[in-house]
């Protein structure tokens, strides 16, 4: 290659290292067959193994070998198996249009009433509970987009409800507010002031919603998880410790819940 072309070539010392991803059999005592996400991430500093609504991941650090990951894997059957098995038991109904009859909303159940209409549009039904207009012929991709566009609107109609009691006491209000589906945070906030909020949020009782709130608000003061911080915390929601622990209980089985409604 001419000198030239060498030096607008790109130097692969200088290239970052990127997540490779593999899906590998693995077989419990029990004789089950499942599927297991092995993860190499240049982030990893150590051997990981993880469960979740989406199932089981093996994260490896760059410089694992495969040798390795494969011993931590099989060192942790016993425990993959329960955590395979508390998930089950936890198992979240997916949206059945039509046939779906209640909806998870704040922490409640809420009565769902399907009607047959032009658009997709959720809204309150006259005689209570939810209404849920759906095309005859429509796509279960539209109608979960819909679901999705009902929880965010709900979502941030009880967030700008609660910004305005805590952003007088802050030194700036979060640049903007985004709700997606996060797999294992609840929340965050980044250096320009952009708060996400996990959408699967909206589900939960609203106590657990407005703590995850103000916890993110308070790094607006304190970036860190200081004393300092948590000081700031328990000044504006007192409760916190006990709604840290709803989410310690029942935050995988929310998570779970809203993965279902959304995959279909």
């Amino acid at each position: 290659m001419p000198r030239g072309l060498r030096l607008l070539a790109p130097n692969a010392a200088l290239r970052k290292p990127v997540q490779v991803r593999e899906t590998l059999p693995f077989v419990l005592d029990d004789g089950r067959c499942i599927e297991v996400l092995r993860v190499r991430d240049p982030r990893a500093k150590r051997l990981k193994l993880s469960v979740d609504e989406r199932g089981a991941r093996l994260t490896l650090p760059l410089r694992a070998s495969l040798a390795a990951a494969d011993r931590f894997l099989a060192e942790h059957r016993d425990w993959l198996a329960g955590q395979l098995d508390a998930c089950a038991g936890d198992a979240a109904q997916p949206l059945v249009p039509g046939a779906t009859t209640t909806l998870p909303l704040r922490g409640d159940a809420v009565p769902l009433r399907w009607i047959l209409g032009r658009l997709h549009r959720i809204g309150l039904a006259s005689e209570g509970g939810l209404a849920f207009e759906t095309p005859a012929r429509a796509s279960t991709a539209a109608t979960t987009r819909a679901l999705r566009d009902f929880y965010e609107a709900e979502g941030r109609r009880d967030v700008a409800r609660w910004l305005a009691g805590y952003v007088p006491g802050l030194p700036r209000p979060p640049s903007r507010i985004v709700f997606k589906r996060m797999s294992s945070q609840w929340g965050s906030l980044a250096p320009d002031a952009t708060l996400v909020l996990d959408l699967s949020l909206v589900l939960a009782p609203q106590p657990a919603f407005e703590y995850v709130l103000v916890h993110e608000l308070c790094h607006l003061i304190h970036a860190d998880h200081s004393p300092a911080f948590w000081r700031e915390v328990e000044a504006r929601y007192p409760s916190w410790s006990a709604q840290r622990g709803w989410f310690q209980a029942e935050g995988r089985r929310l998570k779970a819940c809203l993965h279902a409604l959304l995959s279909g």
